[in-house]
């Protein structure tokens, strides 16, 4: 496909025209040439749009669809669409699934089935059996199918000892094992952060302790065994700086932060409504911030969507029934780019992840294949329900001002435009 991108500010801090208003044209897939101006003498689609900005094609490490099990909620095609609108050019698939994603007959069907898709499609795979945490799934194979991590979606693996067996075998072929930090006696299945609000709403209360000790557990673990440990949506103070020591000891540890957790608390909860019930829980105004710093000093490696499409009849629910989880995909970027600055952003949802997923990276550079995200980070505008893309409209951002919108992406030599 043939496009004639007009004066697009590109950030991309590998580019020699990082900060650069410039044309860019694209031929059959490629970056042709980058000016200042360049003439459309073949008369190419052009693209001009207020403020345009482009960076490196947008990478999300934890979204969830539904399909294969859960097609009421978000089928792949759909959910493939919306991070298309939304800016992503990839996305990592949690397997929050039914049937499981825990053999490579299953991480087979996934990739198959978004062949085609301008967005890319990488699965993650359970990192247990039925992801009951009791066996160890077949982590080997479903490497050599495609998945690029394992782990339990919101699921807490309590067996140390298979943590650590985990770490120590996934060496063999590099693998990326993520634990996600929750010590399930602690949290006692509390539907809001244990605190002043759980309290004020007779809500059974979900501590900061319980996702502390488990990510002490796993820092332990990985110190012992070597390999490569990753740690989903941290929410707390105290997590930022467990982490931030281990990185300091050497230890090969990433972690990441949703977008949800760094724009709201559990103040949002007054109300009761279910949009914002999530997992990990909306902690206080002081987590934020620590968040906030921690995605600034580089402690908090990536940012994501945590986009967890839950249907109506799980959410019109009352709040203590109702299931957890927040879409995220169409709110992402106006959310983070309200909180933190341009530069940092994209290199969380670009370089890092791509590193520490073991994607190959890109750049907007002459002769290599267009991969790019389009969007205005200016724009300020009220997030409705008429806006989501989603087959499942559960937002916990719903009514929020947000900063920042994508305009659409150019991958996989196809453009996909709002």
């Amino acid at each position: 496909m043939n496009v004639l991108i007009k004066s697009a500010k590109i950030i991309d801090i590998q580019c020699p025209f990082h900060l650069k208003t410039q044309d860019i044209l694209i031929e059959n897939g490629k970056i042709s040439k980058i000016a200042s101006v360049i003439k459309n003498t073949k008369k190419y689609k052009e693209i001009i749009k207020d403020n345009l900005h482009v960076s490196v094609g947008w990478f999300d490490t934890s979204v969830s669809f539904g399909e294969p099990g859960y097609e009421e909620r978000e089928t792949l095609e759909n959910g493939l669409k919306t991070a298309a609108k939304s800016g992503f050019t990839a996305v990592a698939l949690n397997p929050n699934t039914h049937p499981f994603i825990d053999n490579k007959s299953a991480v087979a069907f996934l990739i198959n089935k978004a062949k085609g898709q301008p967005t890319t499609l990488y699965p993650i795979a359970n990192l247990t059996q039925h992801a009951k945490g009791q066996e160890l799934a077949e982590l080997y194979d479903m490497n050599n199918s495609g998945a690029i991590a394992f782990g339990d979606y919101n699921t807490a693996v309590s067996n140390a000892n298979l943590m650590k067996l985990a770490l120590l075998y996934a060496q063999n072929f590099n693998g990326l094992v993520l634990s996600f930090p929750q010590n399930n006696a602690l949290s006692n299945q509390g539907a809001a952060n244990e605190g002043e609000q759980s309290t004020k709403l007779g809500l059974k209360g979900n501590p900061a302790l319980a996702e502390e000790i488990q990510i002490v557990r796993d820092l332990f673990l990985l110190e012992y065994t070597g390999g490569k440990l990753h740690i989903p949506t941290i929410t707390t103070t105290k997590s930022v700086q467990l982490i931030s020591d281990a990185k300091k000891k050497g230890l090969d540890v990433t972690c990441s932060v949703s977008a949800h957790h760094l724009f709201l608390t559990d103040s949002e909860l007054d109300q009761f409504n279910t949009n914002s019930k999530v997992h990990p829980p909306l902690r206080s105004q002081k987590d934020v911030n620590a968040l906030i710093k921690g995605v600034k000093n580089r402690t908090i490696d990536i940012i994501t969507s945590d986009h967890n499409p839950i249907d109506i009849e799980h959410k019109k629910v009352e709040f203590e029934n109702a299931m957890n989880g927040s879409i995220g995909l169409e709110s992402f970027f106006g959310a983070i780019n309200k909180v933190l600055p341009l530069e940092i952003i994209i290199d969380c949802i670009t370089n890092r992840p791509r590193k520490r997923f073991s994607i190959e990276n890109s750049t907007i550079s002459i002769g290599e294949t267009a991969n790019i995200t389009l969007f205005n980070p200016d724009i300020e505008y009220e997030f409705k329900e008429e806006q989501i893309v989603s087959t499942s409209k559960n937002s916990a951002f719903l009514g929020k001002t947000l900063k920042g919108k994508a305009y659409g992406i150019f991958a996989s030599n196809k453009l996909i435009l709002n």
